[in-house]
Order: structure tokens, then C-alpha cells, then sequence
């Protein structure tokens, strides 16, 4: 009998956690039941995105998952976009995953570098110049709060990269969480003396980049909103003496894969993740990972429903306890 620990919480509405102790075999059965008709529910759904440049022409980010309260996109960009954006109701946070960006906002401009996290407070104008580069956009209702120390911060620099002329080019105001055909207005703005409002301010209110630290086995909570947190987690690979369930009952969990190959075993099936996947883990939902080798993933709460907007690129298996078994061997 294999008696394994589940974390039932509440989160990210508040702290409270229940452990509870499990039979794990009993857990990931689906019992017969007379008197009680179950409703159908779908198997776990994968979503894929490169995580290596393909050329091609300049294109809007991707939508991967979306509701009113959370956008997760993927883009890639070799060169800028055509026009500075502001935020009218989101802060904008990213997570470079590979490739080279260079962004340019009025509290400052930052390097980024495969690894490197960034939030741009709702508002605050700003553009990209990629180069050859993948990223990953979450846009979260404002205000969201850096939960762990800079690395480093933004800072005044003109030319902002090598190239860069002085001009009037136009500025795009949104609402919808940073959603499509969202405009609510546009006009043109003097980009030097955008950039040039990183000297007026306040040094602590720079563009502030973090990188986890990686600790092992641990989820790394780097931002928290009032219903959304974004977390980051390293595993080894092999097994664990402690097998741990985790449950959400006010929140799904998105997941991204950075790096590494796992598999997720849950109460909606058995999957295996690979770098550029992304998955969601509904409320109430049971759920451990075996990592095949080492593993960082993403983990993003959402206490708002978000669905897929994106096509699966494959769904879970059946769950059962001899798969599990064989997943450990």
C-alpha cells in the first residue's frame, strides 16, 4: 500500500492548506457509484508552441489561454514591434524563453536574457526590439506585486540599442487585458523623450527583473495579485521518498514548461510535458508530477476560470495505478 501526503489549499485567495494522508491507488481510481450520476469530464489537454525562432514576418502574439481575468500569449519577434502599447487595466509581465530582447519602456529600459522574468506596471508605455527571441505574456489585472528581489532594474539609455533613431512613431492605448481590436486610442509620441521619463522617477519604480532562484523541489512564488499568482519550480529527476499531491479548491494552475521532461499524474489522466508545452489543471483536481530527468516548469493560479484558446497538441491517457507504477519504475 503506497500512502502518499496531499496539500489541499486555498490559494491564492489565502493560505489556509489541509494535509491529508492518502491511499494513492484509491485516490486515482474512478469508482462505480449507484445513486450518483457523474458528469463526463474531459482528459487533460496539452497545448505546444516552439520554444527555437522560426522566421517569419512580424505577427501579433499568440493567445494560449484566456478569460476577463488573465491572457497568457506566446510570441516571437526578430526586430520591434510598430508601436508603443500602454496597459489601460493590466500589468503586463513576461518570461523571456529564448533569445535575446531588448525593452524599452518610460521606467526604463532592460536587457532580457532566456530565464529572466519582467513586470510593466499598467500604464506605463513601452516596446520591444527582439532578436530572434520567444516570450511568454501574462497580462493580469493591476495591481500585481514582485514577490522576491531585482536581479537588476531599468535604466536610461539612448540610444536604447545599436540602431535606434530618434523619431515620432505612434502610441496604442488598451483595455481588455491587453486583448485584440481593444484600442482606445492612438496617436503618435516623441520616443526620446519617452524614454527619457526613466530620469524623472523615482529609482524604485524602475522596471524591476527577476530570475527564480531554483531552489529544489520547491515552487517559487515570484508574483501575486489578488487572484493570480505566477510561481516558478525546479525538480531533479528520479525518484522521490516523498510522494506529494497537490489540490487547489479556489484555483486552476496553468503550467509551462521551460525545461526538461516530466509527467503529470492526475484525476484526469496521465501525461507527459516537454519544453514549449503548456497544460491546466482544473479546480479540485488531484495532481503529483514524476520528472523523467531535471525539470522547471512555470505554475500560474488563476481563481477565474481561463480556458484554451489555443488547439491541444495531445490529451492525457487513462489514469491508473499500473501506469503510475510503471511511470516510478
Amino acid at each position: 500500500m503506497s500512502i502518499v501526503t496531499e496539500f489541499l489549499d486555498a490559494h491564492p485567495l489565502d493560505d489556509t492548506v489541509l494535509k491529508i494522508q492518502r491511499n494513492e491507488e484509491l485516490l486515482l481510481t474512478n469508482p462505480d457509484m449507484k445513486n450518483f450520476k457523474k458528469r463526463e469530464h474531459e482528459a487533460l489537454g496539452v497545448i505546444h508552441f516552439p520554444t527555437e525562432f522560426i522566421p517569419q514576418p512580424f505577427s501579433r502574439p499568440r493567445s494560449v489561454y484566456e478569460s476577463d481575468h488573465l491572457r497568457v500569449e506566446w510570441q516571437q519577434m526578430n526586430g520591434r514591434q510598430p508601436f508603443y502599447h500602454r496597459n489601460a487595466d493590466a500589468d503586463e509581465l513576461s518570461f523571456q524563453v529564448s533569445g535575446p530582447r531588448t525593452l524599452m519602456t518610460e521606467y526604463g529600459t532592460v536587457e532580457l536574457r532566456p530565464g529572466d522574468f519582467s513586470r510593466i506596471p499598467v500604464g506605463v508605455a513601452h516596446d520591444n526590439f527582439g532578436r530572434g527571441e520567444i516570450h511568454i505574456l501574462f497580462y493580469v489585472p493591476a495591481p500585481v506585486h514582485e514577490c522576491a528581489q531585482a536581479k537588476f532594474t531599468g535604466e536610461l539609455r539612448i540610444p536604447p540599442f545599436e540602431g535606434w533613431e530618434a523619431k515620432a512613431i505612434p502610441e496604442v492605448m488598451t483595455a481588455c487585458i491587453g486583448g485584440p481590436e481593444c484600442d482606445i486610442a492612438v496617436g503618435l509620441v516623441d520616443e526620446k523623450l519617452l524614454l527619457q521619463h526613466a530620469d524623472t522617477i523615482d529609482k524604485t519604480k524602475r522596471i524591476q527583473v527577476l530570475q527564480p532562484e531554483r531552489a529544489e523541489g520547491k515552487t517559487e512564488w515570484l508574483y501575486k495579485s489578488k487572484h493570480v499568482w505566477i510561481g516558478y519550480t525546479k525538480q531533479s529527476g528520479g525518484d522521490s521518498a516523498d510522494t506529494v499531491y497537490k489540490r487547489h479548491r479556489q484555483a486552476e494552475e496553468i503550467q509551462y514548461q521551460v525545461s526538461g521532461k516530466r509527467t503529470v499524474v492526475s484525476q484526469r489522466g496521465i501525461v507527459s510535458l516537454e519544453p514549449g508545452d503548456f497544460i491546466n489543471i482544473p479546480f479540485g483536481v488531484g495532481f503529483t508530477e514524476v520528472a523523467q530527468e531535471a525539470s522547471e516548469h512555470i505554475s500560474i493560479l488563476t481563481h477565474n476560470v481561463t480556458p484554451p484558446k489555443a488547439p491541444f497538441a495531445k490529451q492525457a491517457g487513462p489514469t491508473s495505478w499500473v501506469a503510475v507504477q510503471t511511470l516510478r519504475k
